[in-house]
């Protein structure tokens, strides 16, 4: 029985010899052919290894072609594949083996020190057996689950969510239809593959339509430009932050990047100055909007809207459906802001050994992403903040976002962040974080100042502090978590 998602063999029998990975890192290139026959050896190991459907396989380890041909092996097995966020300390590690239970850890060598208690295998070592010794693999189905990913876990104890076969088939042919990938489009994944964004906004899309995928272990601004240029990248994927940092690297203005066609920017609001930089160099970057647990890509702006667009995420793609409504349920009028609730084949199964959760976020099949957006007329959806980020100052509603993209119009202003703090006077003050573009002296108050006549006194933070580098946690998004306890501590 062949996986559900073995793609991999059939772009073997199309295309046996075109390009399917460049692992940056090691240097390894990989054809369909080539890949195919890696993840059937990989399954083979895992097979002797005694992992069989249901089973979970952890992989703790920077970004590798390897962990592709993982993901396609587990598939045959009717196994799910657990990318684990290296970037977290061993106690964290540790509560979510404990959690998820994985029958198997395989690890890469910068990864091999840290003690975890679960039978390792190396990724240094290669697969153990060959690709004929898997033996009756039972495959997979589209209900079952393929990843497990645990969300960000910036507030709280992180989440498994259950990334079905369904929701990553779904989410490729979205993918495919708005961002009008070919099989000669390519993306440089530099997002670590342990989130959503570097595994499935533009990697597993482009696996499924027999594209090209180059991986790099860790983002250099230098090093990534240089290379989107060499391999002649066609999509690019990306927080703001990492946008940020290359555009402020010198060789920006420099290197030639007309062959990116599509550039998609997730995970939070991308400030506007940031934008048009990209924009002026002809590189078409848009905001998008999706989740861990739905897509992960959900709205898109057509091409030519984007100028006449700027600061929405877009329209939704796809065989998804979206709508906006107030506590009550009910839907919300034009231009006001409210829950965004998902639906389609792209939602997650759920949160792992969690059915509280997982009724809670799912509603008569409606996911309710806890994320506060409005649309306007047109239909074209804003991202306002998260509900939970959400405060209430004086009796009126700030969204953080809001505010947040008031500030990052001012000059010098590389990036920002809004936090609601308690306040004796009004309930909840807004306290904004702020790090200076490169070369930039800011001074707090003068930001303050700055921002009369941009936003309501009520919406204006009671606070804003300059920092030298904002904080961030694994996915590159700013981590709040961490500035709401240094606002709480001033």
């Amino acid at each position: 029985m062949h996986a559900t998602s073995d793609w991999l063999s059939t772009w073997k029998r199309f295309r046996p010899d075109a390009p399917a990975i460049y692992d940056a890192g090691t240097g390894r290139r990989w054809t369909y052919a080539q890949l195919a026959d890696d993840a059937r050896a990989w399954a083979a190991t895992l097979q002797q290894r005694g992992v069989g459907p249901g089973d979970r396989v952890a992989v703790l380890a920077h970004n590798r072609g390897e962990t592709f041909a993982l993901l396609f092996a587990v598939a045959e097995l009717g196994a799910v594949l657990f990318p684990m966020n290296w970037r977290l300390s061993r106690a964290e590690l540790a509560w979510q083996l404990e959690d998820c239970a994985p029958s198997l850890l395989v690890t890469d060598a910068s990864s091999a020190h840290v003690a975890l208690d679960c039978p390792t295998l190396s990724m240094e070592d290669g697969p153990t057996a060959a690709a004929g010794d898997l033996v009756d693999p039972p495959g997979s189905s589209l209900g079952d689950t393929w990843m497990l990913m645990y969300t960000s876990g910036s507030t709280g104890r992180p989440k498994g969510a259950m990334i079905t076969h369904r929701q990553v088939h779904w989410n490729a042919l979205n993918t495919t239809l708005a961002c009008d990938l070919t099989t000669d489009s390519s993306t440089l994944t530099f997002a670590p593959m342990f989130h959503t964004g570097g595994m499935n906004c533009l990697s597993t899309p482009l696996l499924h339509r027999g594209g090209r995928v180059v991986i790099v272990p860790k983002l250099d601004a230098a090093e990534t430009l240089a290379l989107i240029a060499a391999e002649g990248i066609t999509h690019l994927m990306g927080v703001p932050t990492i946008y940020q940092m290359l555009a402020d690297d010198p060789g920006f203005t420099g290197t030639d990047l007309s062959c990116v066609r599509d550039a998609l920017c997730g995970g939070a609001a991308l400030p506007l100055p940031l934008l048009q930089r990209y924009l002026d160099r002809g590189i078409p970057l848009r905001q998008g909007f999706g989740l861990t647990e739905v897509g992960p890509n959900c709205f898109s702006t057509p091409p030519h809207e984007v100028q006449r667009k700027l600061g929405t995420v877009g329209l939704p793609i796809h065989h998804i459906e979206a709508k906006i409504v107030r506590p009550d349920g009910s839907t919300c009028d034009p231009d006001e802001p409210g829950e965004l609730l998902l639906r389609g084949p792209a939602v997650c199964g759920g949160y792992w050994g969690n059915p509280e959760a997982t009724a809670r976020a799912i509603v008569g099949g409606w996911f309710h992403t806890g994320d506060i957006l409005s649309a306007d007329a047109e239909g074209y959806f804003t991202v306002r903040g998260r509900l939970k980020e959400m405060y209430i100052s004086g009796g009126e509603n700030v969204y953080p976002a809001e505010v947040e993209a008031a500030i990052a119009a001012l000059d010098g202003v590389a990036l920002v962040a809004v936090v609601g703090v308690p306040d004796a006077r009004w309930g909840e003050v807004g306290h904004a974080f702020v790090q200076p573009s490169p070369g930039a002296v800011l001074d707090g108050a003068a930001l303050k100042a700055a921002l009369e006549g941009r936003l309501a006194r009520f919406k204006r933070p009671k606070k804003l502090t300059v920092l030298d580098a904002l904080p961030r946690i694994g996915s590159g998004k700013i981590d709040k978590k961490t500035l709401k306890t240094i606002a709480l501590e001033t």
